[in-house]
């Protein structure tokens, strides 16, 4: 979850390695840091962001064609200058993302030997081992090769030696990390984003890859030596695609890029094209043909999307849905079914948990794997049979939006795909929902004209410390997804309910201070729900209701109605989303949080 920036060229690579992180800023925000060889090894860091480092930088002058650099979220010790990387072990530098599982005992045969930690950090155990291979072993790139072999847990790790000025070695596992091949130089990233500077051209390491980087040239080895070749890729990011334009913040920004995003994702039906297995893989009918269940894993934002799912697959192609949190799944016994399609969904692809849960599925016999995700290169898009990619874009803001609506179009078309295959949905059904997901990114467009009215509402929301999500059916895991956008961006606290579970438990916390949110579509639900809030006004509660248009809720004292544009069916839980994201937003606006850097949360999840 943290961020880490490598760099050899023939101009300064101090600006290089700063702007790489400030776009990698949004992996972790705690502390930042740098090491250059400048004739000598030089460190600087800060307890704080990107911007009280590079303040650091221009005082000190600071120069020099080779450098590693860190944006840091805690996991071994508080954030603090002490533990901020990278870290050294005489005349050696080391940055690092992941977390070393076995750090304790290297430390404390480390210490047995006479080597003095000062920091808290697991990385400084990788640093102190690799001076220690050092000694028997010169060859820098060797020895960290070796000292990897030892390392058990994630990492990607950058390493710079003063007696070596003329290359920088980095490694992974677990942890992302890509090289990229510049006209003046070499360099490795966590993320395509961090190099967009410098070149488009990257090439993404593979788990247990190490690659020393010269000026002019770089090479990759497999764990156990032996060279290997790696593709060149041209990325198609932009600059532009991760600059913040007109906008404030870039979760303002990736809510109103939803209709975009969308329109890429679902750009295979429009024109009249039709739903078909491949659009999942080469081999996705045969594997689709012979699925009896199916079984989603996902954390956060991705889960609630795969909550919704489960309404779809089974309302429509019939199949059995259960949804896991991928955290949780691996540590249970839980009972394998071979024809079961595991679907695991990610928007970085390198969700820790997630990756963890695949694997585990994949060991117990389920090969039937997709992946939803939205980077093409993942490990975990590599780690699948079939593939979906949503094409979102960058998505830079830590609490996900876009992301989590294209994922919802992603599913839809699964389910589409998978009672075509069935034999359950007729080819009316099929064009009705093919018209509704082409239509989807006009009438996302829509939802969105309604942020004034909402912003006012946010206005309210900023003094309260709790609130109540409601909703039922496929909306109750929109509600989930409300109140999760209010807690990570406001601290508000927020929790969501089936709006019927109401009266067993949380009736007992509404009072006049305690607003209450509802998602009420105009469906086969409406009715029981319109009870459920009745409860809520007969204890004084004070209610916002996002309600379709024909819903027939009346706006009265205490009661507060915004009406959607329209109902839209089954997908009626990707118009509902939007409004609770612009809530999220205005209300950290009015509080003065940091919108796109939550205290406490990193973008990509890449620890356990």
């Amino acid at each position: 979850m943290c961020g880490i920036v490598t760099a050899i060229a023939t101009n300064n690579v101090v600006p290089v390695l700063l702007e790489g992180l400030r776009k990698l800023e949004y992996r972790g925000y705690d502390s930042a840091g740098l090491a250059v060889l400048a004739g000598e090894l030089t460190r600087l860091r800060s307890a704080g962001r990107v911007a009280e480092l590079a303040a650091l930088a221009d005082d000190s002058k600071l120069s020099a064609n080779i450098g590693i650099a860190h944006t840091r979220w805690a996991t071994h010790g508080v954030p603090s200058e002490r533990n901020a990387h990278p870290h050294i072990s005489d005349g050696l530098a080391v940055v690092h993302n992941g977390i070393i599982e076995n750090f304790e005992s290297i430390k404390a045969e480390l210490q047995a030997r006479g080597y003095v930690f000062t920091s808290d950090t697991d990385t400084e155990a990788i640093a102190h081992l690799l001076h220690s291979k050092l000694q028997s072993t010169p060859d820098l790139f060797e020895a960290v090769r070796l000292t990897t072999n030892e390392l058990i847990g994630a990492y990607a790790i950058g390493v710079l030696a003063e007696n070596e000025p003329d290359r920088a070695i980095v490694a992974r596992r677990g942890s992302p990390l890509l090289l990229g091949v510049g006209e003046d130089g070499m360099y490795a990233a966590s993320d395509t984003a961090a190099l967009l500077q410098v070149t488009r051209k990257v090439v993404y390491l593979e788990d247990g890859d190490l690659a020393e980087l010269r000026r002019d040239s770089y090479r990759v080895v497999l764990a156990d030596g032996t060279p290997v070749e790696r593709q060149v890729h041209l990325s198609s990011l932009s600059a532009d695609a991760v600059e913040l334009g007109q906008f404030r913040h870039y979760m303002q920004k990736e809510i109103f890029e939803q209709p975009q995003a969308l329109g890429n994702t679902l750009e295979m039906i429009a024109g009249g094209g039709g739903v078909a297995p491949q659009h999942f893989g080469a081999r996705a009918a045969e594997i689709f043909d012979g699925v009896r269940r199916v079984l989603i894993l996902a954390c956060g934002t991705s889960y609630h999307a795969g909550f919704v799912a489960r309404y779809w697959i089974e309302a429509i192609a019939k199949l059995p849905v259960t949804v896991e949190i991928a955290s949780e799944y691996r540590y249970r016994e839980s009972v394998p079914d071979a024809d079961t399609l595991v679907v695991v969904i990610s928007q970085s692809g390198e969700t820790a948990d997630t990756l963890a849960a695949l694997k585990h599925a994949k060991s117990l016999g389920m090969e039937r794997t997709l992946a939803i995700c939205n980077v093409p290169e993942s490990a975990i898009v590599r780690e699948t049979a079939l593939r979906f990619i949503t094409r979102a874009g960058p998505e830079i803001g830590v609490a996900s939006t876009k992301a989590f609506t294209t994922q919802l179009a992603a599913f839809a078309l699964l389910t589409l795909a998978l009672a075509k295959i069935k034999g359950r949905l007729s080819a009316e059904e099929e064009e009705r929902h093919l018209t509704a997901l082409r239509h989807l990114p006009v009438a996302v467009q829509k939802v969105l004209e309604l942020e004034p009215e909402i912003a006012k509402w946010a206005q309210r929301f900023a003094g309260k410390e709790h609130a109540l999500f409601l909703g039922r059916g496929s909306h109750w895991p929109i509600a989930m997804e409300g109140a999760l956008k209010l807690k990570e961006i406001s601290y508000i606290h927020a929790e969501a309910y089936a709006a019927g579970e109401l009266k067993h438990g949380p009736l007992a916390l509404v009072d006049k201070d305690m607003p209450v949110i509802a998602v009420a579509p105009a469906d086969e639900l409406l009715e029981k729900l319109k009870s459920n809030l009745q409860e809520v006004r007969a204890r004084g509660g004070e209610l916002y209701v996002f309600a379709d248009a024909g819903s027939e809720i009346p706006e009265s004292e205490g009661v507060h109605i915004l009406h959607m544009p329209e109902h839209y069916g089954m997908l009626s839980p990707v118009l509902h989303v939007i409004p609770l994201q612009l809530l999220s937003y205005h209300a950290a606006l009015v509080k003065g949080t940091d919108v796109d850097k939550p205290r406490n949360l990193a973008k990509s999840v890449t620890v356990e």
